[in-house]
């Protein structure tokens, strides 16, 4: 899918790829191993665009948006919750058990979250802020994007500044381990 212009289209695209992923996953059959590398697929985007949403999105909330702390708090919440999941799928051949379970529970929280942000967070975000401001935070969420890690790390920070600070070097480690171990490669 094509990618650019204001936030708001950048994260729904964004949105609309991981939806395409959870259906390639359920599209193959139980324990083929086809589903653990779109597993790895969907971490390292759903990895990326938390990041990013973290880096950016959340801090304009705080700033634009009547009750952006409870918002942003929430959503950062959910994104935890996601992280746990994805750390523990990280680890799961296609064939365990667990496997189907995280996948499935990962799906309908992270469909509720993306539902959540698209029609509440988004339209009181377009609300509050110039045409001009939601572009530059989506170029802001797409350069982010391209230095974010792709794997999960749940202990690291969430917020800025220490997000900003150690986002793309553990980046940077994360695509080294994926280049050396043909992660994310179809």
């Amino acid at each position: 899918m094509g990618h650019g212009g204001d936030v708001i289209a950048e994260l729904t695209t964004d949105h609309r790829e991981v939806d395409e992923l959870f259906e390639k996953i359920e599209a193959q059959p139980v324990g083929d191993k086809r589903r653990r590398k779109l597993a790895d697929a969907l971490t390292i985007e759903l990895v990326r665009h938390s990041v990013a949403e973290e880096m950016h999105l959340y801090p304009a909330v705080r700033k634009h948006v009547e009750g952006g702390d409870w918002i942003a708090d929430k959503e950062l919440s959910d994104h935890a919750e996601a992280e746990q999941h994805l750390k523990g799928l990280e680890s799961l051949a296609a064939d365990d058990p667990q496997f189907d379970r995280l996948v499935a529970k990962l799906k309908l929280e992270v469909s509720e979250h993306i539902r959540d942000e698209e029609e509440r967070l988004f339209p009181l975000l377009a609300a509050a802020c110039t045409p001009e401001a939601l572009n530059e935070l989506g170029d802001k969420v797409r350069t982010a994007k391209k230095t974010a890690p792709t794997r999960p790390h749940p202990s690291a920070p969430d917020t800025p500044p220490g997000n900003k600070l150690l986002g793309p070097g553990v980046g940077l480690v994360d695509r080294a381990r994926d280049l050396l171990t043909g992660r994310g490669k179809s």
